[in-house]
């Protein structure tokens, strides 16, 4: 029988108790009692966790019972088949929906006395909670969207460590490519080095901060918080069952599929699934060669350079399109390969346009095999391309005048939603358009002020042509 259960469950008991023995110093409570506390709360998630899918497996109730029978919780000759008949599965799902008594306890001495017990209860309680659903060979969804739940819940109650607001630069869209298209085919650059494995909340906290994509970041948790179970299981010898990594992230331009394919290259190394951590960007150009040969040459020096990591092919729908003497079937097939090759060292997304991403995945065997599991990037709303508006302006210190809101509301408005919208990139070129816009307006001022120099007027905004390239 796998005692990791009974492992986690007894450091959790013996972190928290103490934690609480400290947090209770001075006072007349009995140590005792306090120890006591962690086990029964360690006892009310995993019950919790193991009725969140309502399955009650024998390999979830063995180790319930191996677990706390030690402490007289439950019977030490009790069966499965007597549990699950039993009540104590009765309600206990609800437990999860509400912080419990004694991490609001802990968190109330943090505001206190700037202690951090309520996040070194948040660090245990989530490894125990994914010790839970690791007892099945493959956790449910309900079973991993209880997790992530609990996730949030606690996180918002932290008075400390809690994700911060968005900062300067917490956007999801464009940036500079870990790795160009001409970099990755025309260079043999060595290795680079790890990545440090950050914590991974520290991650997660990130992702939360981008602006809207509240579905990305929910397939993000809920993916992270299976290839971490998968991971336990596999560090214990556990039998895993063998899933794919690789990912099809599909939306328009702008949408923050490489911001979210750079998190999740920290991720994976956090969690030391992959040696390097670093992400390699790459489009058609990178991957086709002109010449007969040269094609699959240039897609393993590719994947040889993006190993350790993750490789985001970017448009990879266009590799599809051409004539006879085209060689992009020939890079498909070359992709297909060493995806399968290097499956177990380094992560593959394929990213594009929605629509002919999903004509892409189900045209090609190999694809849509290796490819099971499609990420769906939403275009923003007004609202929150205004909110990335106003995240650039901070960071080039320029702020929004009297009206310019409104403007920047109805700019975006007239722009037609569609195949190819713009979001975040739609976002950029208005702001470097007021800009200019700006400093034509202030060229005929002789010594314009500190005021006038950071200031986006309505005019600036309304000046910038609709519908210009993106």
């Amino acid at each position: 029988m796998d005692r990791g259960l009974h492992r986690a469950v007894e450091q959790f008991a013996r972190r928290i108790g103490d934690a609480l023995v400290d947090a209770a110093a001075g006072t007349t409570v009995d140590p005792r009692r306090l120890a006591n506390d962690a086990v029964v709360e360690a006892y009310h998630l995993s019950t919790a966790l193991i009725d969140a899918d309502g399955r009650h497996t024998d390999d979830e109730l063995w180790a319930l019972v191996a677990a706390f029978a030690p402490h007289d919780l439950l019977p030490s000759n009790a069966m499965p088949a007597q549990l699950r008949s039993s009540t104590i599965f009765d309600g206990r799902r609800e437990w999860l929906a509400t912080p419990s008594t004694l991490f609001k306890t802990l968190c109330d001495v943090d505001r206190i006395r700037g202690t951090a017990y309520g996040r070194l209860y948040y660090d245990e309680i989530m490894a125990l909670a994914h010790t839970v659903i690791s007892l099945d060979k493959w956790p449910s969804e309900a079973e991993l969207a209880a997790v992530v739940a609990l996730q949030r819940l606690l996180l918002a109650e932290l008075p400390t460590g809690k994700p911060g607001p968005p900062q300067p630069g917490a956007v999801a869209g464009p940036g500079p490519a870990a790795a160009t298209a001409a970099q990755a085919a025309t260079e043999e650059a060595a290795k680079p080095e790890p990545v440090p494995a950050e914590p991974l909340e520290d991650v997660l906290a990130e992702l939360d901060s981008l602006i809207g994509l509240d579905a990305v970041k929910e397939e993000v948790r809920l993916l992270t918080a299976l290839l971490r179970v998968q991971k336990l299981r596999a560090d214990r010898g556990l039998p895993v069952i063998d899933s794919n990594k690789h990912l099809v992230f599909s939306g328009n331009p702008g949408t923050g599929k490489t911001t979210v394919a750079r998190l999740l290259a920290r991720i994976y190394r956090s969690l030391d699934l992959v040696e390097i951590g670093h992400l390699t960007e790459i489009d058609r150009s990178g991957l086709v060669a002109g010449f007969v040969g040269q094609t699959a040459t240039k897609v393993a020096e590719v994947f040889e350079n993006a190993d350790g990591g993750v490789l985001l092919i970017d448009e990879a729908y266009s590799l599809m399109r051409g004539g006879e003497k085209d060689f992009g079937r020939e890079a498909i097939d070359a992709i297909v390969k060493n995806v399968e090759d290097r499956r177990d060292t380094m992560v593959v997304i394929l990213a594009g346009y929605p629509k002919e991403m999903a004509e892409l995945v189900a045209a090609n065997p190999g694809f849509s095999s290796r490819f099971p599991k499609t990420v769906t990037f939403p275009d923003y709303s007004d609202d929150e391309l205004l909110a990335i508006l106003l995240l650039i302006c901070g960071k080039g210190r320029y702020e929004l005048g009297d009206g310019a809101t409104e403007a920047a509301l109805a700019w975006f408005a007239a722009h037609e939603r569609g195949p190819g919208f713009g979001n975040g990139r739609l976002v950029r070129n208005l702001f470097e358009g007021a800009v200019a816009r700006q400093a034509t307006r202030l060229v005929e001022v002789e010594a314009p002020t500190d005021e006038q120099l950071i200031e986006l007027t309505a005019q600036d905004i309304a000046g910038v042509p609709v519908g210009g390239a993106v």
